[in-house]
């Protein structure tokens, strides 16, 4: 699958990032047995396949509705400072319960424009859906990242996510939609002053 190219202008700015996994720093936590630690992702970010099964959902106010995405085909991507960010096929997404938001737009110097969804009015009741973003994609992403176009990947503080029944703790600050379980240690970006990795 072909996505579409780099622009010269971000290939410039993405030759100035310091930290690229090469080097674990001083203050970086050393991780135990079966952990990881973000400062060994690199950057460029990697792409991972994860055959283990994540699951996403239902949202906590309705414990009774199916799930949103259930897959054994996940694939992370993992990025120095960063928890993996977890991206589920569109095969295994239930578009059913998502709208796409039209509402915000952003732009990874990885991956390119995203777009944004946000849940569904449940069928039949007359209500309004969600107005919080609870998941984005990439449908046209950057060449290299073009085997993730059409994944979904969801904050796992906005909608419940597990891998393997762990239930996923969001990356702080609210930005960011790493997934952080057992394996996975930091310091990572989002906390108060890691604006600059």
């Amino acid at each position: 699958m072909s996505g579409r190219k780099v622009p010269e202008w971000l290939n410039d700015a993405r030759t100035k990032w310091a930290n690229t996994g090469a080097d674990r720093p001083p203050f970086a936590h050393t991780p135990g047995p079966g952990q990881e630690s973000v400062w060994d992702y690199p950057r460029p970010p990697a792409l991972v396949a994860d055959q283990r099964e994540v699951v996403v959902g239902p949202p906590d106010t309705s414990p009774n509705a199916a799930a949103l995405a259930r897959t054994t085909s996940a694939i992370r991507i993992c990025e120095t400072a960063s928890p993996p960010t977890f991206y589920l096929p569109p095969a295994d997404v239930d578009f059913s319960q998502l709208v796409e938001s039209g509402a915000s737009a952003s732009f990874c110097e990885w991956k390119g424009p995203a777009r944004y969804w946000v849940l569904a009015a449940p069928a039949g009741d007359g209500a309004a859906g969600s107005d919080e973003i609870i998941a984005w994609d990439y449908p046209n992403p950057f060449e290299e990242y073009s085997a993730v176009a059409g994944y979904v990947s969801f904050y796992p503080g906005r909608i419940p996510c597990t891998v393997d029944g762990e239930r996923v703790r969001p990356q702080p600050g609210g930005f960011y939609g790493g997934w952080i379980t057992n394996e996975i240690v930091g310091p990572v970006k989002g906390e108060a002053g890691t604006g600059g990795w």
